[in-house]
């Protein structure tokens, strides 16, 4: 037989392989993209090297092969994880601080601006002179300003 058949018989019966195990890996990575990676937390599953990522992605695709939904793998990573591993956590009782947890920062952190803030306009307020007390000052200037202007 001829190379150039070899090649191609090797080609007619790779390629519907290939086409199947490349839909498995576009779902795959579709998946894998909506859930957390819990090493890197700031990454997917989909974008991160950590080990634990590369096994998650392998778990997805062996459970996509055994016929698994979409929903039913981001349950059974749910159940295994957590609600933390989603991008996108259900609103439920254990979730609140997830969801509202970044605004009440941001909350927080303009109630100690705002405070900080109108005490220090009353340290500037008690801190003016009153009469007497500029009298006094204004004598222990005197001497100085009279040495300033003579130069």
């Amino acid at each position: 037989m001829r190379p150039w058949r070899l090649i191609l018989l090797f080609i007619l019966f790779t390629a519907p392989v290939w086409a199947a195990d490349q839909a498995v890996e576009n779902r795959m990575l579709n998946i894998a993209s909506e859930l957390r990676c819990l090493v890197c937390q700031n990454e997917s599953i989909a974008a991160s090297q950590a080990d634990l990522a590369v096994d998650l992605r392998q778990q997805i695709r062996e459970q996509i092969r055994a016929g698994k939904s979409n929903d039913d793998i981001r349950a059974y990573m749910v159940d295994r994880y957590g609600d933390f591993v989603l991008y996108r956590p259900p609103l439920k009782p254990t979730t609140m601080l997830l969801w509202f947890g970044p605004f009440l920062l941001l909350v927080f952190g303009f109630l100690i601006l705002v405070l900080s803030l109108r005490n220090r306009n009353r340290k500037s307020k008690i801190a003016a002179l009153n009469e007497e007390e500029r009298r006094q000052a204004d004598a222990l200037l005197a001497p100085a300003n009279n040495v300033l202007d003579e130069s």
